[in-house]
């Protein structure tokens, strides 16, 4: 289903669609341009998923933890790294087996690393500043 949003509020609504329909070890895959809303889809996750804690980037620090909602969020950017090797690297299986929620930005540098079942975001700027064309594959929402 592709959806548009006008607004960063818009965007994080349609994420906390997402965060409520989820189930545990779900893997999210995002793909999109940089800067265009992929943080902001993951905030309103985050909510739907029970967390209140405030989401950042985690482009420095390769993965941010959240605890605290009704499964925990391994928040990924995978923008720093060269292969799924590194994604390995860094406990990828580990994070996976601790049947949280992985969202993963720039997915596709570890693509060869995610399973068939990933649900795939992708997020583009569409014809104004602060529209969006999210395109959701992978769960019904």
């Amino acid at each position: 289903m592709e959806w548009i949003t006008n607004s960063e509020e818009e965007t994080e609504q349609l994420g906390q669609r997402l965060g409520q329909a989820v189930q545990a070890g779900a893997v999210i895959a995002y793909t999109g341009d940089l800067g265009a809303g992929k943080t902001a889809f993951t905030r309103g996750l985050a909510r739907g998923l029970g967390i209140r804690e405030r989401i950042t980037s985690p482009t420095f620090t390769i993965v941010n933890e959240y605890e605290g909602g009704r499964l925990p969020l391994f928040h990924f950017d995978m923008y720093r790294l060269g292969s799924s090797d590194e994604l390995y690297d860094i406990g990828w299986e580990d994070y996976l087996a601790r049947n949280g929620v992985c969202a993963v930005e720039w997915s596709e540098r570890v693509e060869d690393a995610l399973e068939e079942d990933t649900i795939r975001v992708d997020v583009r700027r569409g014809d104004s500043d602060d529209q969006r064309r999210i395109s959701i594959k992978g769960v019904e929402l």
